[in-house]
């Protein structure tokens, strides 16, 4: 599937529609996965529509035995000793782009 030419809607549909097939390929409710996982019945309905929140997509990943699948999602980047030793200490956050303000545009903010 090509996700790049997909809406983030359109791609948290498909998220939902996912999760929606494996919890019925383990034959699963939506309300016993509800129990199970400690999250409301709409929770879990928005999931599955692709509106859940993250915290909520990992709790039923969790009880539907599929947190192995995270790797896929986004894996881990790993380096070797001698590549970090060539980059030097690792990067803890972005620089960002820096913008000039000229002292008269600062009394617009």
């Amino acid at each position: 599937m090509e996700f790049y030419s997909m809406t983030d809607t359109g791609i948290g549909k498909e998220i939902g529609h996912r999760i929606k097939t494996l919890r019925l390929r383990k034959n699963i409710t939506q309300m016993e996965l509800s129990k199970a996982t400690r999250l409301s019945l709409n929770a879990i309905k928005s999931l599955e529509v692709g509106k859940g929140k993250l915290s909520t997509i990992i709790s039923v990943l969790r009880e539907l035995r599929a947190l192995d699948n995270l790797n896929n999602f986004v894996p881990d980047i790993q380096i070797s000793p001698l590549q970090q030793a060539q980059l030097g200490k690792q990067r803890e956050r972005a620089t960002g782009s820096r913008i000039k303000v000229s002292k008269e545009n600062q009394s617009d903010w």
